[in-house]
This record gives C-alpha cells, structure tokens and sequence, in this order.
C-alpha cells in the first residue's frame, strides 16, 4: 500500500558504522558501547542458549550505558546554562557601564556565543545518536533472544527520556544575546507581538522537510541572521510557548480538501488556531483562500481573535459576525480593522454553515519563528513534533455537540495516552520561509544558501492538513498528495560544500568553512556592496553617486570597519567612472548626506581589493584614488597618500615564516661549525702547511656566520614589515663554494 510510507528504511549503512563516522572525538568516551553491546548478545548466544542470567546482565549493562550517556547530556545541558548567564552578566555590563562599550569587547562575546550555540549543536545531534543506538540495540536484542525488552525497558527510558530533550530554551537566549552583540547593546526597534492580529497580508510561502539530525543545525544557521521571534517578551521563555495547535474543518465528502489540493479558484482552508497550553484564552479563527476574488485573483491568509467561550457559540452561529464587530466597537478598535474583522468572520460563518464543515483533524506541532520585531516582510519557520490527531465523530464520539475540539488531548507530545489508530506522528520537521512578494522582498543570499544546501529537502507545496487528511480517512478521499512517494525515500544528501556548521581539525568552530569573525567580515563586505548596488541610479551631474538623506545612511554605515583589526578599503569603481569622492566632499560630517562609490559588482569588489594570489593590494590602481577607514579613526580624505601608505589592510603573517628563518640561519650555522671542526683538526695535528690552511677555513667559517647572521636578520625585517621583496639568497652560496674551492686548489698546489 501507499502508506508503507510510514515505515521508512533507511539502508545506507549500518548503525556501528555510522556511530564511529558521527562521533564527536572530544565526547568519544560518553556515547553508548553499541559494539560493546552487540558483541555481549553475540559471544553469549554462541556460546550457550540465551537464558535469565543473561538477560539480567544485558538489562544491567544496558542500564549502565543509559546513565552514563543522560548524565553526560544533562552535565553539558548545566554547562551551557551557565555560560549562557555568564555571557548575559557581561553583555548586561557592557550595556550599563559605557567604559566596557567596545567593538572588541562586543566581538569577543558573540565568538562566545558562538562557541555556546556550537555546543548545543553537537549536544543534539549526540543525544539523537546515542537514543537510535539504544532503539536499535533493543530492537537486535528482540530480534535474536524473542523477548520483548522494549516493552519491558520503558521504565528506565521514562525515568532518562533522551528523547524528550530539548534545546530550543538555549537556541531563544542565545538568539536573544547574539542579537544584542549584533546591535552592540541597542535594543531592537518594532514590537514583536506585530502582525498577531493582523487581518489579512499576502506572502509567497515555500516548504521544506528537514531531517530529525538536521534540525539543530538549520535553525542555528537560521539565528545567525534573524533572531528568534518571541511574541511575549514580558515572560520567561519556557518549551510549551512554542506549541501551536490548530483544528481543521471540512464536510464527509472532504469538499474543502479536494479544493485544496486540486488548488480550485477560491479554495478554502479553515482552522481554528491557539497558542501554548490548552488553557490558552485566545483562539485565531483562520481562514487560507487559494485566488481570492476580492483581491484580484491573489492567494490570501485573513483571521481574526475571538475569547475560547465564544468560540463554539461561534460555530453554532449563535454569535454573529455583527456582535463580534460591535464588541470591538465598544473596546475602542480602529474601525478599518472592525470592518476587515466583520467580513472574515461573516464569510467563515458563511461557509461553516453552508459548507456543514466540523472539526475533522488537529495538528500540533512546536514551531521556532525567525523574524525581526515588527518587520514581516522575511519569515521563516521551523515546525518539529509534527503530529495529527483524529478530531472527527465518523466512526465513535470524540467531543459531544457541546465542543469544538477533543478535551482529551493537550500539548505532552509525544501523545503516549492516544491509540496509535488516533495519531500520526510525522518523520520530519518543516521548514517554511515565507517572503511578502507584493512589497517587492527578494531572499536574502543566505537564505538562497540554506535552502540550496544538503540540509534541506524541497517539497513544493506541502501541506499539513492535506497530509493529516489523506492518512486517516484515505478510503474516502479520491485524490492523494504528489509528496507520499517522497516519504519512501531518505533525503538526507551528501555535503556537498562547505556549507553549514562544521569544526576544524582542531575542533574550532566553522560557519560555512570560515571561522565565525571571517564570516562577519564576509557579511559586512556584501552589505556595502548591497549598500552601493541601491544607490546605483542617483547620479549627481558631476559623475558621482549622492545618497539620499531620507535613507539615514553615513560614512560610518559606507565605509565601516569589518574587524577590530582589520580596516576595510572602499573598493575601486569599473574603469567607467573614478573611485573616491572628491576631496572636498569626502569630509562630509558623518550623518549628513555623504558621497557613496559608485556601482559596484562583488566581482569588481574583489578584484579591486585583492590581486591574482588573493593577497591585499598594497597599491592599488593608479587611475584612482581609493580611501580607506581605519578603525577607530574618522573618515578623511585630506590626506590620501598617508591613508594609502599605513591605512591599508596588512596580511597576517604566519609563525611558520619566521621559523623557516630561523631554520635556513640554523643550517648556515652547521655548516659553518663543520667547516671549523675541520679547521681545529688541521690547527692541532698538522705540519705548517696544514696549519695555514686551517687559519684559512677558521675564517672562512667566521665570514660565513657573521653573513648568515646578517641574512637572518634582514629576512625578519623584512618579514615583520611585509617587504615586499627577494627572499632568497642570490650570492651567499656561490661566494662560499668559490672560497672553498680556492682554498681546496691553492693548498693543493
């Protein structure tokens, strides 16, 4: 059958070995003994019957390994709340002490952070690996003894659950500090709650499925560029904050889930959606229309809040959209969302009744939001436990009339009380990035990345009520979703790239194959092209680009320092137009209207910067000036060949340079004591002749040391000021094989 989906075989390699691929090599030592394990089932069924005593070893042992990996879980879990305190203790006194305010200190605290959100990634995936390692050992023990420990085990994986672990507490106070290192202290502008009652806004919504080991690391990725979006800012975050929890309606013959899927003009979803815990007060009445005719043929999602008592006098129709309009009336509501909330729910009352639509599915799901405060135009989310739950009365009674949705069920997923006939629970989390197209958003380029990457698996639309839908009541639907043959596969990819959350050899972390500073400077470097790129069309009628006032844009914002330590150079222009502003217009004061570069391509960006080998440009292009920012010192043009000479960016030298100085002036120096061995033995045991040439090979071993300690000493000056220059020794050798074959030839005759 088609829904053979639900058991998903993943063969790609064995547990062991994918155990020994995927170990993190520091925690080696606190994963489960899978082989260990396995061998103890093996050696004892080979050599006796597998009997009680051995049973109660294996359950012992079993155990044992259980303990140690929840205790090292919940070790590190204490260990990253106390970092997490002690990096808001800092930011908290970088933000009230002004003498602590500085780029450094901020760029040490997010590489702090970093560290802590690295942690928490490898801590997931840990727990996620070792928690299959038990399910699979369990399963093999079942297989080859024919007992039933999984079901005997529950207790003791109740009393550790690794599966119930989470870490989206840890991902929202990490997003919420990095946020405010990115700001530098300054809170964040917009209400975050915006948009919770907000009629109706049109948005181009794409869907992905990540994989359960996935998922940490996509929404750490996703946090290093939005923050993580918390409607209530007034409370402490807590796990069930991020539960949502929506009820579906349609009819017996499913009316509404054929329109939908077959995506009809004017096709209808409607869900009753609520926030956090079923005690919640306010319950969104929502409605999607595919092509809505009232605004010219566009897809729209509209809702409006009502109290949970008066929902099912809602249903009922005994609370009308005119009374709900007048209650809003009464409360003061600007009349413009009166009226918008007056006609949604006269048309979902309309076609609840018309329709004879009940509740017929809930899904529940925990969804992590990623959005800045106030600005709706990029969101994305991520939505994991996903499950669906009967709700209908077709085959027995699960609420009676009195009720809108089952009061059996709550928000303690993984729904352990429900029969298995009542629940499914869905293999993947769903990603979905969802961009207002009407105003003109494109993604943005890591956004692009992301959902190019191997972490991601597109399922072009995916829905999760017609999901939900097509399983429980198949016999009566007549259509099926395109994506159930997906779910027979693995879309876990190979990685491809560099892209992603990855350690280095020496277990630092890497964003993207960068060290998370080189990312921010690479960040920094495409906002000011970003930057230019906008302001490409605003001529002025001397050749150069002006700014416009109203976009609030400085010297500071064009030409801003990418690292405490690395200054940034304004990138030459193409050959059409010349590079720096004018002079007399380049010491513009910094939040006035200012001179910015003219348009500029990341290709030309590049080139400008750096030559063939990648290295900095010492001296740029002589056809243009090129202004250059040091940190920590203001924008000025006065002086353009003293910002050439000192303000460009220095490449890092590394130690190895100057030990291979040390290790060319080493090799002159044995040379040079060989040749006076040489020159003693010829002193002390030879006759006059001998003698003289031993005086001769003793001076020369002292030219070639006071040479070699010369050379040695010029190549570090060289090397400590980026010289560029001949590193090699041209004469040194040749000098010293032509005296030595003097002396060998003159002595000889």
């Amino acid at each position: 059958m088609i829904f053979d989906f639900l058991f998903i075989r993943i063969r790609i390699m064995k547990f062991g070995d994918q155990l020994k691929n995927e170990i993190f090599v520091p925690w080696r030592l606190s994963y489960i003994s899978y082989d260990v394990l396995k061998n103890e089932l093996k050696s004892r069924q080979m050599d006796h019957a597998w009997n009680e005593q051995d049973e109660k070893d294996f359950v012992l042992l079993l155990e044992n390994e259980l303990e140690k990996v929840y205790d090292f879980v919940n070790a590190k879990l204490t260990e990253v709340e106390a970092r997490i305190s002690y990096c808001e203790r800092s930011i908290r006194t970088f933000m009230n002490n002004s003498s602590y305010t500085s780029d450094h200190n901020w760029t040490v605290m997010d590489e702090a952070l970093t560290e802590v959100l690295f942690d928490v990634n490898d801590l997931a995936k840990f727990t996620r690996l070792n928690y299959i390692g038990f399910q699979k050992i369990i399963k093999k023990h079942d297989k080859w003894t024919h007992l039933d420990l999984q079901r005997d085990f529950v207790p003791q994986l109740r009393a550790r659950p690794l599966d119930k672990q989470r870490f989206e507490v840890a991902i929202v106070y990490i997003s919420s500090l990095h946020d405010l290192c990115r700001l530098k202290g300054k809170p964040r502008t917009g209400n975050s709650a915006a948009g919770g009652d907000q009629n109706a806004f049109e948005r181009a919504t794409m869907k992905y499925w990540i994989h359960p080991d996935n998922v940490t690391e996509v929404k750490s990725i996703i946090m290093l560029h939005l923050p993580v979006l918390i409607f209530n800012e007034s409370k402490e975050f807590e796990p069930d904050d991020a539960a949502i929890s929506s009820v579906y309606f349609d009819n017996e013959d499913f009316d509404l889930y054929t329109g939908r899927l077959q995506r009809d003009e004017g096709a209808e979803a409607i869900r009753f959606r609520w926030y956090g815990p079923m005690s919640s007060k306010s319950i969104f009445i929502e409605r999607k229309t595919h092509h809505a005719a009232w605004l010219d043929g566009a897809s729209v999602k509209d809702r409006f809040r009502l109290d949970e008592p008066d929902v099912i006098k809602y249903v009922k129709g005994d609370l009308t959209a005119d009374t709900i309009a007048q209650r809003m009336r009464d409360k003061g509501t600007d009349e413009q969302i009166v009226n918008d909330s007056h006609f949604i729910a006269s048309g979902i009352q309309t076609s609840l009744e018309e329709k004879q639509l009940n509740p017929v599915l809930r899904a529940f799901y925990h969804r992590t939001a990623f959005q800045l405060p106030g600005d709706q135009r990029v969101r994305v989310s991520l939505d994991t436990d996903l499950s669906f739950i009967r709700e209908d009365n077709f085959d027995k009674e699960r609420r009676n009339d009195d009720q809108w949705r089952r009061p059996d069920v709550g928000i303690d997923y993984p729904f352990a009380a429900l029969d298995e006939h009542e629940i499914l629970r869905f293999p993947y989390a769903v990603l979905e990035t969802k961009l207002q197209t009407h105003l003109g958003q494109e993604p943005p380029s890591w956004l692009t990345n992301l959902i190019n990457s191997h972490l991601v698996h597109e399922v072009p639309r995916f829905s999760k009520y017609l999901h939900g839908a097509c399983y429980f009541y198949r016999d009566r639907m007549p259509l099926l979703p395109w994506w159930l043959s997906e779910l027979e596969h693995d879309i876990r990819k190979p990685r491809a790239t560099s892209f992603g959350l990855t350690r280095s050899k020496s277990f630092k972390p890497l964003i993207d194959g960068r060290y998370s500073r080189a990312m921010e400077q690479e960040n920094r470097r495409m906002d000011l092209v970003a930057r230019a790129n906008s302001v490409a069309s605003k001529k002025s009628a001397n050749g150069y680009l002006l700014t416009d006032p109203s976009e609030n844009v400085s010297a500071d914002d064009v030409f801003q320092d990418t690292a405490p330590a690395e200054p940034v150079v304004a990138p030459a222009a193409s050959q059409v137009q010349p590079q720096l502003v004018p002079r007399q217009l380049a010491a513009t004061p910094a939040r006035s209207s200012v001179i910015s570069p003219p348009y500029i391509s990341e290709k030309n960006f590049r080139s400008s910067l750096y030559d063939e080998s990648g290295n900095v440009r010492v001296n740029p292009s002589s056809d243009h000036d090129v202004l250059v920012a040091i940190p920590g010192e203001p924008v000025d043009a006065e002086e353009p060949e003293k910002k050439n000479k000192f303000g460009v960016t220095k490449v890092r030298v590394e130690p190895k340079v100057f030990f291979a100085n040390e290790r060319t002036f080493i090799s002159w120096l044995q040379f040079c004591a060989l040749l006076l061995n040489v020159a003693l033995n010829l002193l002390n045991f030879g006759d006059y002749m001998t003698r003289i040439a031993g005086g001769v090979f003793m001076g020369i071993a002292a030219v070639v040391a006071i040479y070699s300690l010369y050379r040695f000493e010029k190549r570090a000056y060289m090397i400590n000021r980026r010289i560029a220059g001949r590193y090699d020794d041209l004469w040194g050798p040749v000098v010293l094989c032509a005296l030595l074959v003097a002396a060998l030839i003159g002595f000889h005759n």
